[in-house]
Formats: structure tokens, C-alpha cells, sequence
């Protein structure tokens, strides 16, 4: 078993100000408990089944967070080799703990989703799961590019991510400003699992990219960066929205 954290930063990223994977940094804790409770671990076991990793195969996973992703490739395919990458380092420590306990082989970077540390041509598989909607518009542009320069031809790219006309605000579980009121700021963990879906999908709408029918942001991005064959693959409805399937190949030389 090997399973280590490198700090892939450079000097001028230190201070480099990062969106945590569940909205705040005092969330992180109830992070794995709200993705059990919101059905994500259907997501990232589709996401996988879609990718069709193979042994041997090197995948790195975007905004990995506490590693479910990773672990649900692991999982799936335990000869791949598997990097899990966010600038989180509390999230990338919860992920390591996790995997010891596994007994599973993961390196986890700490490093942004526009600087992928690997080299030209060298990774297989790029992989991603509500992570995008974190970065602005120049952020998930330079990510596609990225994974392009990363991504061998032939290789592929996997994105699971709102996107779709149920990630509008306007429809569904917008509180009400009473229950709001009712609950205030302090009313612990079931407050924050009964508004952090609407928080969630609030952003998506309000997202550039992932806003619009079937996930074509997305689809539009990864064609844009020079992509081969960028589609939405499937999608699914959940409580908290819409999340489209997205993948595309680099082009063969």
C-alpha cells in the first residue's frame, strides 16, 4: 500500500484563494455524510462505469476532494494509477485516511485544476465530479486545456457536473424566507443538509458553463479546448439538480 500527498504548488500558488468542496471550509467535516445522504456515490460509480478504466491506465482526478472519485476508480479497476488532485490540503488528508484504510495505492497532489502536474501526453484518463462548477469561466477554460496537454491522443476525458434545465433556482426546493427565518444561521447539521442542495444548485444556475439544456456548457468547453467528440452521455436528476455525464477524446496525432 502507497499512498502519499505531494504539494505541487508553486511558490506564486501559496496563497492561491480556492473554493472548498462543500461551499465552506467549516463544512468539510460533514462533507462524506452529505454526498452519502444525496446519493453521490451512485454518480461517481457511473462516472466510472462510463470511463471504462483499464489496468495499468493513469487517471488523475480534478478537484478529487476527500477521494471518492478516486476511490470509487480504485474500486472499479485497483491496477489503475490513480492521482487525486485538489488544492485542499484538509480534504486531501481526510482522502488519505480513507484510502489507508482501503488498503488502496493513491497519490494525491495538492494543486489547481488549470496546472495539472503531469507530463505532455502521459495520463490516460481525466476525470471530474462536481468540481467545475467551483472554478469561474477562465478557471474551467484552462482546465480543458490543460487536460488536453496532459491527456495522451486517444485519451479521454469524464466530467460529471450540473448542468441542465433542472438546475434552475426557479423550480423546486428554493426556501422559503420564513423557513429561512425559522432557522437562522445556527441550526446545526440538519440546517445545513436541508439548504446546502439549494446552495449547490443556486450556483450551477447562475454558472456560465453549466447552465443551459443537457449539459452543453460543458460540451461546448471541451470542444472549444480542441476536444474530439464531446457529448453528454447520460445524465441524472437528483435532489439537489441536474448532473450531466460529459466526455470527449483528444484527437489522435
Amino acid at each position: 500500500m502507497n499512498v502519499r500527498i505531494l504539494d505541487q504548488r508553486t511558490p506564486e500558488e501559496r496563497d492561491r484563494p480556492f473554493l472548498p468542496g462543500a461551499g465552506k471550509t467549516w463544512l468539510l467535516p460533514f462533507y462524506d455524510v452529505f454526498s452519502r445522504v444525496a446519493g453521490v456515490r451512485a454518480l461517481h460509480e457511473r462516472a466510472v462505469g462510463l470511463a471504462r478504466i483499464e489496468p495499468g491506465q493513469a487517471v488523475v482526478d480534478v478537484g478529487c476532494g476527500t477521494g471518492n472519485l478516486s476511490l470509487a476508480v480504485l474500486a472499479a479497476q485497483p491496477a489503475a494509477r490513480v492521482t487525486g488532485l485538489d488544492p485542499d490540503a484538509d480534504a486531501l488528508r481526510r482522502a488519505a485516511r480513507k484510502a489507508r484504510r482501503r488498503r488502496v495505492d493513491l497519490t494525491l497532489a495538492q494543486a489547481y485544476a488549470d496546472r495539472i502536474p503531469a507530463e505532455d501526453g502521459s495520463l490516460d484518463h481525466v476525470v471530474s465530479s462536481l468540481a467545475l462548477h467551483h472554478l469561474d469561466d477562465e478557471g474551467r477554460s484552462a482546465f480543458a486545456r490543460d487536460a488536453l496537454r496532459a491527456l495522451r491522443p486517444g485519451g479521454m476525458v469524464t466530467i460529471a457536473d450540473f448542468g441542465g434545465p433542472s438546475s434552475d433556482v426557479t423550480h423546486g426546493d428554493h426556501p422559503a424566507d420564513g423557513d429561512h427565518h425559522a432557522h437562522g444561521h445556527g441550526g446545526g447539521f440538519a440546517h445545513v443538509l436541508r439548504h446546502l442542495p439549494w446552495l449547490k444548485r443556486s450556483q450551477a444556475a447562475h454558472s456560465p458553463v453549466m447552465s443551459g439544456d443537457h449539459g452543453d456548457g460543458v460540451v461546448a468547453l471541451l470542444a472549444e479546448a480542441g476536444f474530439d467528440d464531446a457529448r453528454e452521455v447520460g445524465h441524472a436528476e437528483l435532489r439537489f439538480g441536474r448532473v450531466a455525464f460529459v466526455q470527449a477524446t483528444r484527437p489522435a496525432l
